[in-house]
């Protein structure tokens, strides 16, 4: 597989899209698992993948460092451990596509929540709460688990408390790269980590780190009202492409 030009023509451009999403433009993120699942079976793409989104932490976490919300990584990051650990027991016995539908039913739900919330004027900040923040944290830790996807129940989340962009980049980079180490020992036990998936993995770190760059220097030219409207028609869509794949693969 690792010579295989149809792997990498679809590798590639998965690849692309996580960095530019760990550089600040997050939903993007969840059109690499379908691209990359259209060549090998998603189970393995996940596996090759998480090498690769590592990588891109680190340098990620390097350039948010100082941009974070505290408060949101304190309650985010130990909900994740239970949709993880979820995720983990379960990894074996979850379709793929319901895991897929729920989560595009999700991004069209926040979507239209934001949209609901504009339309009775500027919508006020929310703050950061506990009893959401664990529900939505540990959705999160399962999509992300299952298939890398945690991007949108993060949004619905975050997003309606308006952080400034790179305050927003920089908590999703803190808190995806806790869920993503916390992904390693279970994904090692589950025999993720084959010769064959570390290699493929590891010829796609260069542009892995070039991609996250790429992102990590758009988002600090993109002003907040263009970057949320582009987080909303970004997640729109991607949430009706995850709902059709889902809604496909339970039907087959």
């Amino acid at each position: 597989m690792v010579g295989d030009w149809t792997f990498y023509a679809a590798a590639a451009p998965a690849v692309i899209f996580f960095g530019l999403a760990k550089g600040g433009f997050g939903p993007i993120s969840a059109l690499s698992m379908p691209l990359m699942s259209l060549v090998i079976s998603p189970v393995r793409a996940a596996a090759i993948m998480l090498p690769i989104l590592v990588v891109q932490d680190w340098v990620s976490i390097w350039a948010f460092r100082r941009e974070w919300d505290k408060r949101n990584l304190l309650i985010l990051i130990p909900a994740s451990l239970i949709g993880v650990g979820a995720g983990w027991l379960l990894a074996a016995r979850v379709s793929e596509g319901l895991v897929r539908l729920a989560v595009g039913l999700i991004s069209l739900g926040f979507v239209a929540f934001m949209v609901a919330r504009s339309w009775r004027g500027d919508p006020k900040a929310t703050a950061a709460a506990l009893a959401p923040g664990i529900v939505w944290g540990a959705i999160a830790g399962f999509t992300s688990f299952v298939s890398h996807n945690g991007a949108p129940p993060f949004q619905v989340y975050v997003m309606p408390q308006r952080l400034a962009p790179r305050i927003f980049a920089g908590t999703a980079t803190m808190f995806f790269a806790a869920i993503n180490a916390l992904k390693v020992p279970p994904y090692f036990f589950l025999g993720q980590f084959s010769a064959d998936n570390l290699l493929a993995a590891a010829k796609l770190f260069p542009l892995a780190v070039l991609s996250t760059l790429a992102g990590v220097w758009l988002v600090r030219r993109v002003d907040a009202d263009k970057f949320y409207a582009l987080v909303y028609v970004l997640t729109f869509l991607v949430g009706l492409r995850l709902t059709w794949d889902g809604l496909s693969e339970l039907a087959a």
